[in-house]
């Protein structure tokens, strides 16, 4: 099966792949076409998964093509856009007709749970990796970004933290647990939710917001560089899941929930005044601690002290000693 027809016959065909609001133009020509409305502006960003680093080897491909799209897709929640479409560059070792049809089931399924079209992309042949870009909409100046957090604002998260991580021995078939503790870990592994509902609801309100995807304390670092001050993580208040204490342990899954990878969950400032009108919006959060004067993240115990862990997340490239 050539590129062309690969393309036809897996991905063009496929419902989300039948156009939508904002899209003008999809598949077929050598650019799609995007419309935005007037007063409002085109949030893009690109992900890259690759085999080996973000995913084992063997692993479903059904699972593999939610989770693609889910982790490029948390980019447009945490900007809080309203999304539009994506772009695929989908690398293959081989051509596989079941690898394929599975994958492209599940890239479809999370591509209809997220309101976004399939607008585009490219096939080669490789190792095997995966591109997505996504395009979503927001009005000027509300885009939700990094810089921005005031001294006195509330650090905020969307949900529970650590369960990406938790589940991480359980993907690599290293570990074993009854499906009720398994079941929600994986879940959040292979088909993050992406916020978008949250995002939306903090234009206007926050002051500074990101998805999580190196681990709480290593993201809310890039708040606390960008907007020239210090964010202070009260380890009491961090939400952990009963699924990842139970699996992990208490002590372990609150390491997990701090350090951990791959959560897709937003955290963001929020001044205090804005506290109980998002309450009000229903739109449920946490608050794990505030912006203060300074530089760094601390993390502090139930009794004020600095407890800090070296390790904050992951890091791409980072020298071994």
């Amino acid at each position: 099966m050539g590129e062309f027809e690969l393309i036809r016959h897996y991905f063009a065909a496929a419902p989300c792949a039948q156009g939508g609001e904002g899209v003008a133009l999809g598949i077929g020509d050598d650019c799609a076409l995007l419309d935005v409305p007037a007063g409002e502006r085109l949030a893009v960003s690109t992900d890259t998964l690759v085999a080996g680093v973000h995913f084992p080897h063997v692993c479903d491909p059904l699972l593999l093509g939610q989770r693609s799209l889910a982790v490029a897709a948390s980019d447009l929640a945490a900007m809080g856009a309203t999304p539009i479409g994506f772009t695929l560059a989908l690398t293959l070792p081989e051509v596989s007709a079941a690898w394929l049809q599975a994958y492209a089931e599940g890239l479809d399924r999370m591509a209809r749970h997220c309101g976004l079209s399939l607008i585009g992309g490219d096939t080669t042949r490789g190792p095997l990796s995966i591109t997505m870009t996504v395009f979503g909409r927001v009005p000027a100046g509300q885009a939700l970004l990094r810089a921005g957090a005031r001294a006195g604002d509330l650090l905020c998260v969307g949900g529970a933290l650590g369960n990406a991580a938790g589940a991480l021995p359980l993907v690599l078939g290293e570990r074993q647990a009854e499906a009720g503790l398994s079941a929600p870990l994986l879940a959040h592994y292979w088909s993050p939710s992406p916020q978008f509902a949250l995002g939306q609801a903090l234009r206007g309100k926050a002051t500074a917001a990101l998805d999580i995807s190196d681990g709480l304390l290593a993201d809310c670092g890039h708040i606390a560089k960008a907007s020239g001050l210090a964010l202070e993580v009260n380890l009491a208040e961090v939400p952990v899941s009963p699924a990842l204490e139970g699996f992990l342990g208490v002590e372990a899954a609150r390491h997990a929930a701090l350090t951990g990878g791959d959560d897709y969950v937003l955290a963001f400032t929020l001044p205090p005044a804005q506290l109980s009108s998002l309450r009000a919006s229903g739109v449920p959060f946490h608050v794990i601690g505030r912006a203060l004067d300074g530089e760094g993240v601390s993390l502090r115990d139930p009794q004020g002290q600095d407890i800090t862990p070296q390790q904050r997340g992951y890091q791409h490239f980072r020298e071994t000693p």
